[in-house]
């Protein structure tokens, strides 16, 4: 058993770093595409993992071929940026279901997704929860479902635009009616890195999702406990996954002040 620091930035996507132990051995190498699009255009990164005793842990891949086949046939190349990117102003419309290909090296990966409507959300409040002798600080989310129709959900909270906490949820629990995720932030009194300070801007990306999406997503989610990779998203043996979903964003700067207490 090795260590592999296996990075899913998936651009806006996650931009988390995940630490995992897995079988994997020096001369393995992979290719990894992360791609995107939604109500703002499409992007896409190809990279490749590197071997072990390389100090980088993915290598940027700038001769890839990628296109993007909405179902109604319109094709469209996607065109190298810049380290790896690819990037079009070709955006996502709800309810279309669209194919990202890429070619690279005699390779050949797809996968497929189906844009969903816009999510809302109905409130984020931060509060204190008494768990035994001790009080934990929590996010508390709450979004309203989409009605009639079955929805999946990814929620990343940034802190100082970095990642901090992120979960996927379906609507399976309350369809149709409002949806709640609590995120545990630290207990109180605890000290490190982990812990927020007054002033900390906290950003809240809510994405509307497909099953393919959450299915990876909820794979990767288990895999400190599993000890495996995510599953599959894409054919042809790569890594990574592709999206297409609606957003919206939050903002709110973090303060003691606004913390309450909560006694459910």
């Amino acid at each position: 058993m090795r260590r592999l620091i296996y990075i899913i930035c998936v651009m806006a996507l996650i931009a988390c770093e995940k630490e995992i132990n897995i079988d994997y051995h020096g001369h393995d190498t992979r290719y990894v595409v992360e791609g995107v699009i939604n109500g703002s255009g499409t992007e896409v990164r190809v990279s490749k993992t590197n071997a072990m005793d390389d100090n980088n842990t993915v290598s940027d891949v700038n001769d890839a071929t990628v296109k993007i086949t909405a179902d109604d046939g319109t094709t469209v190349y996607i065109p190298f940026s810049r380290n790896g990117y690819y990037r079009s102003k070709l955006k996502g419309v709800a309810g279309t279901t669209y194919q990202l290909d890429v070619e690279v090296d005699g390779q050949h990966f797809t996968s497929t997704s189906t844009m969903q409507s816009k999510p809302k959300m109905n409130e984020f409040r931060l509060i204190w929860k008494k768990m035994l002798t001790e009080r934990y600080l929590f996010g508390d989310l709450r979004l309203q479902d989409i009605s009639n129709e079955s929805n999946w959900y990814f929620m990343h909270i940034y802190r100082n635009g970095l990642g901090y906490r992120w979960a996927v949820m379906k609507d399976d629990k309350n369809p149709n009616k409002e949806l709640q995720q609590l995120f545990t932030f630290f207990r109180d009194g605890a000290g490190g890195t982990d812990v927020l300070h007054d002033g900390d801007q906290l950003r809240i990306v809510i994405r509307a999702i497909d099953q393919r999406a959450y299915d990876y997503l909820y794979s990767m989610q288990q895999m400190s406990s599993t000890g495996t990779n995510p599953i599959d998203n894409f054919t042809g043996g790569c890594l990574g996954y592709f999206s297409a979903h609606s957003e919206l964003e939050y903002y709110q700067d973090f303060h003691y002040s606004d913390v309450t207490e909560d006694d459910e």
